[in-house]
């Protein structure tokens, strides 16, 4: 009777499967169990001492009222300067929009757009939220399997096949939550070219972990490699990751007015507006040094070279370099069907989780939630010497398999 209260597209939504190994974790931890945990989307780095300063400034100014729904003008306009500075796109303040996270500025951009019947193409692996969102906001989700042998990327011909008429927007995370794979320009040309085909299609150019590119790679987001797809593309940002700003709760975008200006009126009935004090916290992050992103690159990049080697060697177990972000998506398929060291059948990837988690009391989070089966989305955002432990636990338990 109580499901039957719900509204239904709630009710077949399905709650994050990231979280819910958090809560498992920390369900786990109260008890006293000692539990390394890889599976949070978080850098492990305090937020940099001019950020949090700004933040203490602007409660003893009096910053602690409503804001414009869209956000300060003053985080606006260094929104629209960090889009010129970093992506080569020239915005003004008006074209850009602020809210409480990355993830609100997905929701309402589907909400504000998405009919019955509405497709959105989702390359899996993805972000568990992706199609959670797709489905709540009454669209329904074209998932396209992009698997290791094209680097987990969404080729053109794919898109090309994917495409029809009732295809809304395009959803493109670069890099990539969970498998770190990155798109060069030519592979954006490649996918702009048959989106110039399509102008009933939107792009949704998720960029969170732009400043997490490793190897020397310069990032390249959607319009700034095909400007002529500027009027119907909304570029995502925000930061979280790159400041290790997660709880201060601050997105951000960019894209044509209209969208902009449904997705206000939408945000106007919601929060609305994000948290005063995050948004000056912001404008510090986004104006000041940026010594802390140089930084923390050479920190994941190192801590990526580890996880990848340490997890080669564990059997059963396979692992691809990552070009970005902070995850190693691992390849499990070596221990499916094998009994793990105290029995527990490891029928899939998520068996094998729940079983890492259970006996080796570390956490990470099955590929199966972000639409690929058979994997692991392991995160290095912890010291040198938890990864190694937890490395460690992961190839005796490997060892231990039957």
């Amino acid at each position: 009777m109580t499901n039957a209260l719900l509204n239904h597209r709630l009710a077949a939504a399905k709650p994050s499967a990231t979280y819910k190994i958090i809560d498992r974790v920390t369900e786990l931890r109260s008890r006293g169990v000692k539990i390394i945990s890889l599976c949070a989307g978080e850098p492990d780095f305090d937020t940099p001492q001019h950020i949090r300063h700004s933040a203490i400034q602007a409660i003893e100014k009096g910053h602690t009222r409503y804001t414009q729904v869209a956000g300060l003008r003053a985080l606006r306009e260094a929104i629209a300067r960090k889009f010129a500075r970093e992506n080569g796109l020239s915005v003004s303040w008006d074209e850009t929009i602020v809210s409480s996270g990355g993830k609100q500025v997905i929701f309402n951009a589907l909400a504000a757009t998405l009919n019955e019947g509405d497709e959105v193409i989702i390359p899996a692996p993805y972000w568990v939220s992706y199609p959670e969102i797709v489905q709540l906001c009454g669209g329904e989700t074209h998932i396209i399997l992009c698997g290791e042998d094209s680097g987990f990327k969404l080729t053109a011909q794919a898109l090309a096949r994917a495409i029809g008429p009732r295809t809304r927007w395009l959803i493109l995370n670069s890099p990539s939550n969970p498998t770190g794979a990155v798109y060069s320009k030519r592979e954006l040309d490649e996918l702009a070219h048959v989106l110039l085909e399509h102008p009933q299609v939107m792009v949704l150019a998720d960029d969170i972990y732009e400043h997490l590119i490793f190897d020397g790679q310069t990032f390249v987001t959607l319009v700034q490699a095909e400007p002529r797809l500027a009027d119907r593309t909304l570029t995502m940002n925000g930061v979280s990751k790159a400041y290790a700003m997660t709880g201060w709760r601050i997105g951000f975008a960019t894209g044509p007015r209209w969208l902009l200006e449904a997705m206000e009126k939408l945000q106007g009935q919601q929060t609305p507006g994000a948290c005063s004090i995050s948004q000056h916290a912001a404008i510090a992050a986004l104006d000041g040094p940026k010594d802390f992103i140089n930084e923390s690159r050479k920190v994941f990049e190192r801590r990526r070279d580890l996880m990848v080697e340490l997890l080669n060697q564990a059997p059963g177990l396979t692992c691809s370099i990552p070009e970005g972000a902070f995850y190693a998506f691992a390849n499990c398929n070596g221990l499916a069907g094998r009994k793990s060291p105290l029995g527990s059948d490891l029928n899939d990837d998520e068996a094998i989780a729940v079983a890492l988690l259970e006996e080796a009391n570390v956490a990470v989070v099955q590929g199966s939630a972000f639409g690929l089966p058979g994997y692991l989305r392991i995160a290095y955002a912890l010291s040198d010497d938890a990864l190694r432990e937890a490395c460690e636990a992961i190839k005796q338990f490997c060892q231990g398999c039957s």
